[in-house]
């Protein structure tokens, strides 16, 4: 197989936690060792595991970029849009990724319109052939990917979990109860800090200035 850079991301659809992306390269010899891991998409492997499996993955040619609540609200805010919000993240992987490897091709899950993030490359991403595919996770460099992707946002959430005193659930469902648990502990400003607030469980959950629904 040509070496590639495999591209994936975690935590878009979680209200709670960063949103990460992270891009892993693979020639033959790599490929080979990330196979012998029985590297798979990251939803396939349990999160009691994936720590494991992504520290050896960190061996190899990688970037991550994490994006925090506080980061992932603020770009929100300018893109108005989380296609291009991820895309923007995929890109940057990408870019920092390249200055280090010479792929033949760049792989990505395709979460949009295919221009969207050709649009959104920097200048050694626009020179890359770029492969867009649904389930693009059957290739193990975005499974590798994946993986890494996963494995930091679990890392990061438990990190903001443990910064405000609660367990921060994953997912976007059941989530109203801790919501509500935060803003009564330290104030509505706090959704700024842990939690993704364009989604529609912000505007459930919040009431007038002054309180909660």
């Amino acid at each position: 197989m040509p070496s590639r850079i495999g591209v994936d991301e975690s935590g878009k659809g979680d209200y709670f936690g960063y949103l990460v992306v992270a891009a892993v390269y693979v020639n033959d010899n790599i490929e080979e060792k990330l196979k012998q891991l029985k590297v798979k998409d990251s939803k396939k492997v349990l999160d009691s595991t994936i720590h494991k499996m992504a520290k050896e993955i960190r061996k190899y040619p990688h970037e991550i970029i994490k994006i925090s609540p506080e980061k992932y609200n603020e770009l929100y805010k300018k893109f108005k849009n989380l296609n291009k919000l991820l895309a923007w993240g995929h890109a940057r992987a990408i870019e920092n990724l390249l200055k280090k490897t010479k792929p033949d091709f760049v792989i990505a899950d395709k979460f949009a319109d295919s221009q969207i993030l050709k649009d959104s490359l920097f200048e050694n991403g626009k020179k890359i052939k770029l492969i867009q595919k649904i389930r693009a996770e059957e290739d193990v460099a975005v499974a590798a990917a994946s993986i890494l992707a996963r494995a930091e946002f679990l890392r990061t959430l438990r990190s903001l979990s443990l910064q405000v005193g609660y367990k921060l659930p994953k997912g976007a469902a059941h989530v109203e109860d801790a919501a509500k648990a935060m803003i009564e502990k330290h104030g509505a400003d706090i959704l700024n800090y842990i939690a993704k607030k364009h989604f529609k469980t912000t505007k459930r959950i919040m009431g007038n200035k002054n309180g909660i629904k």
